[in-house]
């Protein structure tokens, strides 16, 4: 007979905090990939011109801010959300151009949607395929759902080694492979013809992961018919709901009513429901501001191109990645002055050097040029 002894609650927490046994039982307990990994990091913000996030910089119009505050005030948020809501997903539809006969999976930001899939398709030995350098989440979320990762290398123009990847395809045999176009953090499209022989060649699922087709010329999604081991991944986050955290995954019906298994309940709150709902019914004011911040991307790309000290990019997304000389100090002055960007210098070896900034408004722009200019002259 098994006998409990019960203590005072006060006893029992000093008893068990103590933080060298909590240390010695996490250690225990804890996977080693989780103890090895580092918290995705989230630098504070706050006084800064924040350029480095992808944020679309432009406040909604008054007006559309106003119906927002109503239909927030009188949103029934002690009720559980609409656990598939079906008139979301039809506004998205329409207003993604995605066609007949595909449906949409609702994630909690585009980060649920691959950590879904990576849990979805993780049988024993499986692996998960990408490009590199790319979205970190790729790898941190293998790590974190013990699946095998493998990584090819872009070259040095950052553009896609199709023999490369083919072969590690060939080698691999991976069950899920993650390809960000246009790509974060380098900003480039890949050839079309390229990412199809991707496609025809993997043996398992091949998800396209469009989070800046709102800056970009091309996309995925008129092609899922005609493959069926593609699913498309956008997120809204980069179009101007950043703080809504709301993303989908666009394929067939045989992918689709699998992956919601997994899918926690209510994974979409109701306060994104309603306000995301109401943002794509005056969808076209998005896209202005996504056809403004192409324009504000070609002045400072052209700015940046301008400046002796570094090597900028081309760039199909709202960010521009440039090289230049002592990274470290260039992002730390520029934090001096006030713009804060994100410093990709140790992250990739094919990243040594490289900073990437987010395309703001014409006077964040012009802050940041100026204080980038007022580094490079100091160091003179």
């Amino acid at each position: 007979m098994i006998s409990f002894v019960s203590l005072p609650y006060s006893k029992y927490c000093f008893m068990s905090s103590t933080p060298a046994l909590a240390s010695s039982r996490a250690h225990a307990l804890l996977r080693k990939e989780v103890l090895d990994l580092r918290a995705y990091h989230v630098p504070d913000s706050f006084g800064y011109i924040k350029l480095d996030a992808m944020e679309n910089p432009y406040p909604l119009p008054p007006t559309l801010r106003e119906e927002i505050a109503a239909i927030v005030a009188s949103a029934a948020i002690n009720r559980y959300p609409d656990p598939n809501p079906a008139s979301l997903k039809e506004q998205i539809c329409a207003s993604q151009s995605i066609p007949t006969g595909i449906e949409v999976l609702l994630g909690n930001g585009s980060d649920e949607l691959i950590q879904l899939l990576a849990l979805s398709l993780n049988k024993t030995g499986a692996t998960m395929l990408s490009v590199e350098p790319s979205f970190v989440m790729y790898r941190m979320i293998a790590i974190f759902t013990g699946m095998r990762y493998a990584g090819v290398p872009l070259t040095p123009d950052f553009s896609l080694d199709l023999a490369g990847t083919l072969s590690a395809i060939e080698r691999e045999q991976p069950a899920l492979v993650f390809l960000a176009n246009p790509n974060n953090p380098t900003g480039n499209l890949f050839a079309k013809v390229d990412v199809k022989q991707i496609i025809e060649a993997a043996p398992g699922l091949v998800v396209m992961d469009e989070a800046y087709y709102a800056f970009a010329g091309e996309s995925f999604m008129p092609h899922l018919a005609s493959y069926p081991n593609l699913l498309v991944m956008r997120t809204f986050s980069k179009l101007g709901m950043a703080g809504l955290r709301l993303g989908f995954l666009a394929g067939s019906k045989t992918w689709l009513e699998q992956l919601d298994k997994l899918r926690l309940p209510y994974n979409v709150n109701v306060l994104t429901q309603l306000v995301a709902g109401k943002l794509l019914a005056h969808n076209d004011v998005l896209m202005q501001q996504a056809e403004q911040i192409r324009k504000d991307r070609a002045w400072l790309y052209q700015q940046l191109g301008e400046i002796p000290a570094l090597q900028v990019f081309p760039s199909e997304a709202n960010f521009l990645l440039f090289r230049m000389n002592d990274a470290h100090a260039v992002f730390n002055g520029l934090k001096l002055r006030g713009v804060l960007i994100k410093n990709l210098d140790g992250g990739h070896r094919m990243l040594k050097d490289c900073l990437r900034v987010t395309v703001g408004t014409q006077a964040e722009n012009e802050r940041f040029v100026k204080a980038l200019i007022e580094i490079i002259n100091d160091e003179r």
